[in-house]
């Protein structure tokens, strides 16, 4: 490709900016020229739809004139009651051609036809029909509009004979035909056509028009469907633009009649076009005497820029000698300048960069630049060969939380020794180690393949499981690896380097020490990120439904308790079960999202619940992630304020585990949404961490049994110990105490006897909608039962949801 020297850029860009200093003008000029020929074409058009108005009204006037003359003319009157029809045809093609008239027509007073000129139409149109109507009602007893008779469209008018009360009627008219329009366009100057909607046929049928023929029917399909009258439009016809009025001149029953004026604007763009090629040739004449004079003036500065881009060139190819001499004491004399300076620092440091370049400045490991270099170069003669190359991806478990803790210092000591480490495990292939980045480091088996390289790593992990003593303080650390080899896996460096690190997040969610990559991991993972993307779209096009499992009171109780539990409804998928999205929320973190979904939800359905007269607790799961937004306390509020939900209502219920991440927060998080009125809650008791430290500081007033410890609490005595300590351990920290899993009624009657508060389970009923919930509360013998408050009359609402994967 050809160089552009500088001296012509500096020319390029001066003729750039005239260019666009010029084509701005253009543009601005063109605009308000055509801003302005808009303006004066729709002024000409206004005029010419006055004169189009009058020019029917003086038809109209000189129509009726015609006809009156004839209805009072004392021979057209013996001849009509006396029956002579041969008169009376003469009388009326006298009188019509007088005034040149197209249609001339007598009816009788039950308007049949009795004498016509110069053709008879047999029967009477429809529209005439309406226009003697209109004739009785109208004071002057006259009528006119416009009707279609024997399929041709003629403006008429209808006058009464008086002898001298009414005994026929005269009807006149002219044709709106090709004649009309060209005497309407020479008055008017604008192009005029006549459209109509009847009943015989769907949308507009053009009558006539002075427009060319191919304009005709692109016309009739930019005509308004329903109404015609609109204020003045641009329409495009054939590449052309006409300003146009859409004009209703008559209408009656299913018949409507229009006019389309229109005027063109090349006529009035024409001046405007001829100054804008003058202008533009004015500014390509500008534009090359600007690039002739800017070139002389860039060669002068230009020169002395190429003798330095010379003597880069040579120091690109290591060629470090004297730059050339630039006696200037301007800019480029200081670029001059600054070569000298930089030739006597680039060799050193060529070789330093070329050393971060390529192995990692901590351990002293080769990077992932060197790595993925030596890779390619390997699986290039493992092809070559037939033979195998395998990879090992390795990332340490709980780092972060290292760092967190004892710091990054600490951590820092901790990857130093795990480097060392891996050198002494893996001697025979030290070059082939490499720090990732992190604490992800990555180790190249040539002629290995994955039972091999699965080997290899269990190898690795007996060296890095074993205590490190750093600094004093002793740490275990443990790493999930991942294997890929290549040509089972993959045939390139990058596809292994991926399919390894798949392996090993599977490791990682497995708890195992190493995975071979499975391609059916990379199907489950783009699943999981399709499922992510649908379960965005569900929650902003509010998809997700709640469901409600009632809880029953072992004690007299009048006030009903439920779990929302959230429920998705896939349109394609169907059922999307719970457990399948939930955990993955979690881990993107897009948790949050469906539980201020939930949260929201559920408020509203609690608080119109309560406005239809039933009073329920509603309980709702927070997540981890949730518990340490600080925002969540006022979102809560506000909620229950917008949903006049009381806050006494809703029960918050967070794991033991949840707590433990960031006790502080957390704690403070907990204070907070207390101090909003709500009751809060610890669920699946017993599963997690437990720390009575921590329960105690908890402002929490109830505590939820686990179902595991639930469903065997008649086979299993140390289940039931279990449960009966916490329901003595909650009762004497004044908690509730509400049981999970209770499938029996045998299970149900024992949490009864050792004092357990609320119960909750399949036996009593499946988490179920909220209309069906309404209809439980109301026929349920649980909601009915004598050990539970009768359940007042419930009015029909709508339902809300809540973040669990039960």
């Amino acid at each position: 490709m050809m160089r552009v020297g500088l001296k012509w850029k500096i020319a390029a860009w001066c003729a750039a900016l005239l260019l666009v200093t010029q084509a701005g003008g253009l543009l601005l000029f063109g605009e308000i020229g055509r801003s302005s020929a808009h303006d004066d074409a729709r002024e000409e058009l206004q005029t010419g739809h006055r004169v189009f108005d009058r020019m029917l009204r003086e038809r109209t006037g000189q129509l009726t004139q015609a006809a009156r003359v004839l209805s009072a003319d004392y021979g057209f009157r013996e001849a009509l009651l006396s029956g002579d029809r041969d008169t009376i045809t003469s009388a009326l093609a006298n009188h019509g051609g007088r005034i040149s008239a197209d249609l001339m027509l007598l009816l009788a007073l039950d308007e049949s036809v009795i004498a016509s000129s110069p053709f008879d139409p047999g029967s009477t149109p429809d529209r005439l029909h309406q226009l003697i109507e209109q004739a009785r009602r109208s004071s002057t007893q006259d009528g006119g509009g416009f009707a279609v008779v024997s399929g041709s469209l003629y403006q008429v008018v209808v006058v009464p004979v008086m002898a001298p009360l009414p005994v026929a009627w005269v009807v006149m008219g002219f044709g709106v035909d090709q004649r009309l329009m060209n005497e309407l366009k020479g008055v008017t100057g604008l192009e005029v056509s006549f459209v109509r909607l009847g009943a015989e046929q769907p949308g507009w049928k053009l009558v006539s028009s002075t427009l060319a023929e191919p304009l005709q029917s692109e016309l009739l399909q930019r005509v308004p469907a329903s109404s015609i009258r609109v204020e003045p439009v641009t329409l495009s016809l054939s590449g052309h633009d006409y300003v146009s009025r859409l004009h209703a001149i008559d209408a009656g029953g299913q018949e409507q009649v229009g006019a389309v004026l229109q005027l063109s604007l090349d006529r009035a763009l024409a001046p405007w076009q001829r100054l804008y090629r003058e202008w533009a040739g004015l500014s390509l004449l500008g534009m090359l005497v600007a690039l002739l004079a800017s070139a002389f003036m860039g060669r002068s500065i230009a020169s002395p820029v190429v003798r330095l881009a010379e003597f880069a060139r040579r120091v690109e190819s290591g060629e470090y000698g004297k730059p050339p001499t630039v006696a200037r004491g301007d800019e480029i004399g200081q670029l001059a300048d600054a070569f000298v300076h930089m030739t006597g620092t680039i060799a050193s440091r060529e070789a330093r960069i070329t050393e971060l370049a390529y192995y990692d400045a901590l351990t002293g490991l080769p990077n992932r630049a060197y790595f993925a270099e030596r890779l390619d170069e390997y699986i290039r003669e493992a092809g070559a060969r037939s033979a195998s190359v395998a990879v090992v991806s390795l990332d340490l478990d709980r780092f972060k939380m290292v760092n967190d803790t004892l710091g990054h210092d600490f951590g820092d000591l901790l990857l130093k020794e795990v480097a060392r480490r891996l050198r002494e495990a893996l001697r025979n292939v030290r070059d082939q180690v490499a720090r990732l980045g992190g604490d992800e480091f990555a180790v190249l088996l040539p002629d290995a393949d994955a039972r091999q390289a699965l080997g290899v790593a269990s190898r690795i992990a007996e060296a890095i499981n074993q205590p490190m003593n750093l600094d004093g303080q002793v740490v275990d650390v443990s790493a999930s690896m991942g294997v890929s080899a290549c040509p089972e896996q993959g045939v390139s460096g990058r596809d292994l380097m991926r399919q390894a690190d798949i392996a090993m997040y599977l490791a990682k969610r497995h708890n195992s020490v190493a995975e071979i990559y499975d391609p059916r991991h990379q199907d489950q993972n783009v699943e999981r990120l399709s499922l992510l993307s649908e379960l965005r779209k569900a929650v902003e096009r509010d998809e997700l439904v709640l469901y409600f499992q009632p809880k029953v009171s072992t004690q007299p109780d009048r006030v009903h308790h439920v779990e929302a539990l959230v429920r998705w409804i896939h349109p394609t998928r169907g059922f999307v079960p719970p457990f399948e999205f939930i955990p993955f929320a979690e881990q993107t973190g897009y948790i949050k999202a469906i539980t201020l979904w939930v949260m929201n939800a559920a408020v509203r359905q609690c608080g119109q619940w309560l406005a239809n007269g039933l009073e329920v607790n509603v309980s709702l799961n927070i997540s981890a992630r949730d518990l340490l937004n600080p925002d969540l306390p006022a979102v809560f509020a506000d909620m229950l304020r917008q949903h006049a939900c009381p806050a006494r209502l809703i029960t918050l219920e967070i794991t033991e585990s949840a707590v433990l991440d960031d006790p502080l927060r957390a704690l403070a998080n907990l204070q907070a949404l207390r101090d909003t009125g709500c009751a809060l809650s610890i669920d699946d008791y017993g599963t997690g961490y437990s720390s009575l430290s921590y329960l105690r500081q908890m402002p929490v007033s109830e505590m939820k049994i686990d179902r595991s410890f639930v469903m065997h609490l008649l086979d299993n005595p140390n289940d039931e110990i279990i449960v009966r300590s916490t329901i003595e351990l909650a009762h004497n920290m004044g908690l509730k105490v509400t049981a999970e899993g209770v499938e029996s009624e045998e299970v149900l009657e024992r949490l009864r006897a050792l004092g357990c508060d609320l119960a909750q389970g399949y036996l009593i009923s499946k988490p179920i909608p909220a209309d069906a919930l309404e209809r439980w509360f109301r026929d349920s013998r649980w909601a009915q039962s004598p050990d539970a408050a009768p359940a007042p009359a419930v009015r029909p609402s709508t339902g809300a949801a809540l973040v669990t994967a039960d």
